[in-house]
């Protein structure tokens, strides 16, 4: 369906023309959502960033998203029913993560001003939609103008979800296949993006949008 995710990143961007000239900031969902986001932001010249996030597993099925937590705090899926004592411990856990991957994402730059921009989430694929649900939340607290999830793939009932969250303003998927088993199977070429690459994409795609740290 496609062959790899500069392919998926240049059909998404086509299909994201009506925000070009809008404040917008496109965000990424690291790793594998980096190579197309950086597409996305250079064809509709904006400024490329991550939403560091760590999905809270569920503890009878840590596959299922029972929420998900940011550097600022966490968000939990309203059909979540999760021990209080296994939440802290996860919050916790998660947030040291969390914070190792902001000290790698950030070591030159800084997060970009959301406030009032439209934001535009871009990852390679959703399969439950319920990580992406409670980005969306975490995302709606920085009081953008508005949310736009962009994916290439997803299972139909996922679009579904998303559609009709009060927070997400549109939903651009490409294809909604009747059989989906897992994201990389709609991919000819699905390789693993490592860390050190994200970071190059990143760096690389602000170039023209210089975030830097304060001295």
């Amino acid at each position: 369906m496609f062959s790899d995710r500069e392919d998926a990143g240049y059909r998404l961007a086509r299909h994201l023309q009506t925000y070009k000239g809008r404040e917008v900031v496109v965000l990424a969902i690291p790793r594998g959502g980096l190579p197309l986001g950086e597409i996305v932001a250079k064809e509709l010249n904006a400024p490329l960033d991550v939403v560091i996030i760590k999905k809270i597993g569920h503890p009878y099925n840590p596959e299922f998203a029972a929420g998900a937590l940011n550097e600022e705090g966490y968000v939990l899926n309203p059909d979540a029913h999760v021990p209080e004592e296994f939440l802290d411990r996860e919050v916790k856990r998660l947030k040291i993560e969390i914070d190792k991957k902001h000290e790698l994402y950030y070591s030159k730059t800084q997060p970009h001003e959301l406030r009032g921009k439209w934001v535009i989430i871009v990852d390679d694929g959703v399969a439950t939609g319920s990580t992406m649900l409670a980005t969306v939340k975490l995302v709606a607290k920085k009081e953008p103008a508005g949310i736009v999830v962009a994916i290439p793939v997803a299972p139909s009932g996922t679009i579904r979800k998303l559609e009709t969250s009060p927070q997400i303003d549109e939903v651009v998927c490409l294809e909604q296949p009747p059989y989906f088993g897992s994201v990389g199977q709609f991919y000819e070429n699905f390789f693993s993006v490592t860390d050190e690459k994200a970071v190059a994409i990143l760096e690389r795609a602000n170039r023209n949008f210089p975030n830097e740290k304060e001295a």
